[in-house]
């Protein structure tokens, strides 16, 4: 979201550097591209960070961009199991389908993954992933298309994405990450070492404007994310994904260093890190905090 408002509203033209903005249409290729140095800064999610990180590459976590931002969305008849069964609902699921919940999700290690795996083995504490649910390996964009086709009966799923599954008769949320697994982190500002400490330090300080934006001007910022997202987000639909719980933007590091702690656990022990990447050795706080206290001190 602090892209589409950085870009819609002219942030980027405030910083001293021309920008030269890339879209990637999954995580594996921006990873790619920035360990290879074709892009000094990236806005997705958490664990791309850490993997990166792991193996030596020179940058950090300036701010976050999101956190609590996702939605398990699934058919009527599983929700509505779960709403009132909670974790037996996998099993009743299995007894009366004779198979296990297709879950859809991105690859190994990646944010929805690790909140799902968080989900079912530390929040619901029934065991291993593989063990209670059918992994469906699917992008974000092609979810809604998958659970209306029936080739996944649930998914843990960003928005716009969700709004649109919700749209959809038949479909409803059965859970909500930030009930899951509180204040987790889901896209930050990943920000190469190569760039100069003022250039940094102007990129969060648009950062912090673009968030306040999105908090004060929800519908601009709605007008700003159909403009850049395209594909079928309309402004009314984009505005009613904002709406969403699972559209909770912040740019202060602070707030989600511990939770991306144990996410990095979980990313570790998928096999995606060598290590398991600690917040000190991924954050870099210390430019948010500089502008935040300079921001405060003008006011």
């Amino acid at each position: 979201m602090q892209h589409f408002v950085m870009q819609e509203e002219g942030y980027y033209d405030e910083l001293p550097n021309d920008v030269n903005v890339r879209q990637f249409s999954d995580g594996p290729s921006v990873v790619k591209a920035f360990a290879s140095g074709d892009v000094d800064v990236a806005m997705f999610g958490i664990s791309p960070t850490m993997v990166l990180t792991d193996r030596g590459v020179n940058a950090n976590v300036l701010v976050p961009n999101s956190r609590n931002g996702f939605r398990v969305m699934a058919t009527e008849a599983f929700a509505s199991s779960y709403a009132n069964d909670g974790a037996d609902a996998f099993a009743a699921f299995r007894e009366q389908n004779g198979r296990q919940v297709r879950f859809g999700v991105p690859p190994d290690g990646s944010v929805p993954d690790v909140i799902t795996r968080y989900w079912i083995q530390e929040d619901l504490g029934l065991g291993d992933l593989g063990s209670v649910v059918e992994k469906v390996q699917i992008p974000p964009a092609r979810a809604p298309q998958a659970i209306q086709s029936g080739d996944i009966d649930a998914t843990m799923i960003q928005e716009p994405f969700a709004t649109v599954i919700a749209n959809e008769s038949g479909f409803e949320e059965a859970a909500w990450s930030g009930d899951i697994f509180p204040g987790h982190p889901v896209t930050v500002m990943f920000v190469s070492d190569r760039v100069s400490s003022g250039t940094a330090r102007s990129l969060v300080t648009q950062h912090i404007r673009a968030t306040e934006f999105a908090r004060n001007q929800p519908q601009a910022a709605a007008d700003d994310a159909a403009a850049v997202i395209g594909s079928g987000v309309s402004s009314d639909l984009a505005r009613r994904a904002i709406d969403s719980q699972a559209s909770d933007f912040l740019s202060d590091p602070n707030e989600v260093t511990d939770q991306a702690a144990t996410m990095a656990e979980f990313v570790s022990e998928v096999g995606n890190t060598d290590s398991v990447v600690s917040p000190s050795r991924l954050f870099d706080t210390s430019i948010y905090e500089s502008v935040a206290e300079g921001s405060t001190t003008t006011r």
